[in-house]
Protein backbone atom coordinates (compact mmCIF):
# COMPACT_ATOMS: atom_id res chain seq x y z
CA UNK A 1 0.00 0.00 0.00
CA UNK A 2 1.21 3.48 -0.89
CA UNK A 3 0.32 5.95 1.84
CA UNK A 4 1.47 9.34 3.08
CA UNK A 5 3.01 7.51 6.04
CA UNK A 6 5.27 5.20 4.04
CA UNK A 7 5.98 7.45 1.06
CA UNK A 8 9.05 9.66 0.97
CA UNK A 9 8.52 13.36 1.64
CA UNK A 10 10.72 14.12 -1.36
CA UNK A 11 9.09 12.98 -4.64
CA UNK A 12 12.49 12.56 -6.30
CA UNK A 13 13.44 10.07 -3.58
CA UNK A 14 10.13 8.24 -4.03
CA UNK A 15 10.66 8.15 -7.80
CA UNK A 16 14.17 6.75 -7.36
CA UNK A 17 12.84 3.86 -5.27
CA UNK A 18 10.22 2.96 -7.86
CA UNK A 19 12.62 3.46 -10.78
CA UNK A 20 15.22 1.16 -9.20
CA UNK A 21 12.53 -1.47 -8.69
CA UNK A 22 11.50 -1.11 -12.35
CA UNK A 23 15.14 -1.57 -13.40
CA UNK A 24 15.19 -4.83 -11.43
CA UNK A 25 11.95 -6.14 -12.93
CA UNK A 26 13.10 -7.23 -16.42
CA UNK A 27 11.27 -4.57 -18.40
CA UNK A 28 12.46 -4.19 -22.00
CA UNK A 29 12.69 -0.40 -21.59
CA UNK A 30 12.12 0.61 -17.95
CA UNK A 31 13.30 4.13 -18.78
CA UNK A 32 10.65 4.60 -21.51
CA UNK A 33 8.36 7.52 -20.82
CA UNK A 34 5.60 9.27 -22.67
CA UNK A 35 6.17 12.99 -23.08
CA UNK A 36 3.22 15.22 -23.96
CA UNK A 37 3.75 18.74 -25.28
CA UNK A 38 1.45 21.53 -26.36
CA UNK A 39 2.07 24.18 -29.01
CA UNK A 40 1.08 27.84 -29.02
CA UNK A 41 -2.29 26.93 -30.56
CA UNK A 42 -3.14 24.57 -27.70
CA UNK A 43 -2.68 21.44 -29.84
CA UNK A 44 -1.36 18.49 -27.82
CA UNK A 45 1.10 15.84 -29.02
CA UNK A 46 2.60 12.86 -27.22
CA UNK A 47 5.29 10.31 -27.99
CA UNK A 48 7.65 7.89 -26.26
CA UNK A 49 11.22 8.86 -25.44
CA UNK A 50 13.88 7.46 -23.10
CA UNK A 51 14.79 8.98 -19.77
CA UNK A 52 18.57 9.34 -19.77
CA UNK A 53 19.18 10.77 -16.31
CA UNK A 54 17.43 12.41 -13.38
CA UNK A 55 18.26 14.16 -10.14
CA UNK A 56 16.68 16.89 -8.02
CA UNK A 57 17.11 19.31 -10.91
CA UNK A 58 14.81 17.31 -13.17
CA UNK A 59 14.44 14.60 -15.81
CA UNK A 60 16.66 14.63 -18.92
CA UNK A 61 15.99 13.33 -22.44
CA UNK A 62 17.56 14.04 -25.83
CA UNK A 63 16.17 14.93 -29.24
CA UNK A 64 16.65 16.95 -32.41
CA UNK A 65 16.13 20.65 -31.67
CA UNK A 66 14.19 21.00 -34.94
CA UNK A 67 11.72 18.20 -34.16
CA UNK A 68 8.02 18.81 -33.55
CA UNK A 69 8.44 18.31 -29.81
CA UNK A 70 11.30 20.81 -29.73
CA UNK A 71 9.17 23.42 -31.53
CA UNK A 72 6.39 22.87 -28.98
CA UNK A 73 8.86 23.22 -26.11
CA UNK A 74 10.27 26.42 -27.58
CA UNK A 75 6.76 27.89 -27.78
CA UNK A 76 5.37 26.89 -24.37
CA UNK A 77 8.28 25.49 -22.29
CA UNK A 78 5.97 22.96 -20.62
CA UNK A 79 5.64 19.18 -20.73
CA UNK A 80 4.02 16.22 -19.01
CA UNK A 81 5.76 12.87 -18.49
CA UNK A 82 4.16 9.50 -17.86
CA UNK A 83 5.93 6.30 -16.79
CA UNK A 84 3.95 3.03 -16.92
CA UNK A 85 5.38 -0.15 -15.36
CA UNK A 86 2.65 -2.74 -15.92
CA UNK A 87 4.34 -5.65 -14.12
CA UNK A 88 4.44 -3.56 -10.96
CA UNK A 89 0.98 -2.02 -11.52
CA UNK A 90 2.56 1.41 -11.18
CA UNK A 91 2.34 4.74 -12.96
CA UNK A 92 4.12 8.03 -12.34
CA UNK A 93 2.92 11.29 -13.86
CA UNK A 94 5.10 14.41 -13.83
CA UNK A 95 4.21 17.95 -14.96
CA UNK A 96 6.68 20.79 -15.20
CA UNK A 97 8.58 23.44 -17.06
CA UNK A 98 11.26 22.57 -19.59
CA UNK A 99 14.74 23.96 -20.21
CA UNK A 100 17.62 23.03 -22.48
CA UNK A 101 20.58 21.44 -20.74
CA UNK A 102 24.00 22.98 -21.33
CA UNK A 103 25.83 22.42 -24.59
CA UNK A 104 28.66 20.73 -22.69
CA UNK A 105 26.21 18.24 -21.14
CA UNK A 106 24.75 17.43 -24.57
CA UNK A 107 28.18 16.95 -26.15
CA UNK A 108 29.33 14.79 -23.25
CA UNK A 109 26.34 12.49 -23.63
CA UNK A 110 26.55 12.43 -27.46
CA UNK A 111 30.13 11.20 -27.20
CA UNK A 112 28.96 8.15 -25.20
CA UNK A 113 26.43 7.07 -27.85
CA UNK A 114 27.00 4.15 -30.20
CA UNK A 115 28.59 5.26 -33.46
CA UNK A 116 25.52 4.22 -35.45
CA UNK A 117 23.32 6.39 -33.24
CA UNK A 118 25.68 9.33 -33.73
CA UNK A 119 25.50 8.96 -37.52
CA UNK A 120 21.73 8.51 -37.32
CA UNK A 121 21.42 11.85 -35.53
CA UNK A 122 23.24 13.49 -38.44
CA UNK A 123 21.36 11.63 -41.15
CA UNK A 124 17.83 12.31 -39.89
CA UNK A 125 16.03 15.62 -40.11
CA UNK A 126 13.63 14.49 -37.42
CA UNK A 127 9.89 14.99 -38.08
CA UNK A 128 10.51 16.21 -41.66
CA UNK A 129 8.76 14.56 -44.61
CA UNK A 130 11.06 12.34 -46.72
CA UNK A 131 10.46 10.70 -50.08
CA UNK A 132 11.28 7.17 -48.92
CA UNK A 133 13.28 5.12 -46.42
CA UNK A 134 15.88 4.63 -49.17
CA UNK A 135 16.70 8.35 -49.00
CA UNK A 136 17.40 8.10 -45.29
CA UNK A 137 19.46 4.94 -45.73
CA UNK A 138 21.53 6.56 -48.48
CA UNK A 139 22.23 9.58 -46.27
CA UNK A 140 23.30 7.28 -43.46
CA UNK A 141 25.62 5.27 -45.70
CA UNK A 142 27.19 8.42 -47.19
CA UNK A 143 27.87 9.83 -43.72
CA UNK A 144 29.22 6.49 -42.54
CA UNK A 145 31.69 6.57 -45.42
CA UNK A 146 32.63 10.24 -44.89
CA UNK A 147 33.35 9.66 -41.20
CA UNK A 148 35.45 6.51 -41.64
CA UNK A 149 38.22 6.66 -38.99
CA UNK A 150 37.00 10.11 -37.90
CA UNK A 151 35.36 11.33 -34.72
CA UNK A 152 31.76 12.52 -35.06
CA UNK A 153 30.93 15.84 -33.43
CA UNK A 154 27.59 16.48 -31.78
CA UNK A 155 25.47 18.50 -34.25
CA UNK A 156 24.21 21.90 -33.14
CA UNK A 157 20.67 20.73 -33.91
CA UNK A 158 20.79 17.92 -31.33
CA UNK A 159 20.82 17.96 -27.56
CA UNK A 160 19.05 17.52 -24.28
CA UNK A 161 16.12 18.98 -22.37
CA UNK A 162 15.38 18.88 -18.67
CA UNK A 163 11.81 18.66 -17.38
CA UNK A 164 11.71 20.52 -14.04
CA UNK A 165 8.76 19.11 -12.07
CA UNK A 166 6.12 21.15 -10.33
CA UNK A 167 3.83 18.15 -9.80
CA UNK A 168 4.23 14.38 -9.33
CA UNK A 169 1.53 11.75 -9.07
CA UNK A 170 2.35 8.21 -7.94
CA UNK A 171 -0.27 5.57 -8.79
CA UNK A 172 -0.21 2.06 -7.35
CA UNK A 173 -2.78 -0.39 -8.67
CA UNK A 174 -4.83 -2.32 -6.11
CA UNK A 175 -7.79 -4.77 -6.24
CA UNK A 176 -11.37 -3.60 -6.76
CA UNK A 177 -10.15 -0.41 -8.41
CA UNK A 178 -9.23 1.00 -4.98
CA UNK A 179 -5.92 2.25 -6.30
CA UNK A 180 -3.45 4.34 -4.34
CA UNK A 181 -2.82 7.84 -5.70
CA UNK A 182 -0.48 10.32 -4.07
CA UNK A 183 0.01 13.80 -5.53
CA UNK A 184 3.03 15.95 -4.72
CA UNK A 185 2.60 19.65 -5.51
CA UNK A 186 5.60 21.96 -5.33
CA UNK A 187 5.21 24.65 -2.67
CA UNK A 188 8.75 26.04 -2.63
CA UNK A 189 12.24 25.06 -3.76
CA UNK A 190 12.45 22.23 -1.23
CA UNK A 191 8.88 21.74 0.01
CA UNK A 192 6.13 19.60 -1.48
CA UNK A 193 2.49 19.23 -0.46
CA UNK A 194 1.40 15.57 -0.39
CA UNK A 195 -2.28 14.72 -0.92
CA UNK A 196 -4.11 11.45 -1.33
CA UNK A 197 -6.48 11.33 -4.33
CA UNK A 198 -9.54 9.20 -4.87
CA UNK A 199 -9.01 6.60 -7.57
Amino acid sequence: MLSKKNAKEDPFAQFEIWFDEALDSDFIEPSAMNIATVNKHGEISSRMVLLKSFNKNGFVFFTNYKSNKAIDLLETKKAALNFWWDKLHRQVRINGGVEKISRNESVEYFNTRARGSQIGALASNQSQVIESFDVLEQQFQALEKNFTNKDISCPDSWGGYRVVPTLFEFWQGRPNRLHDRLRYTKISASNWKIERLSP
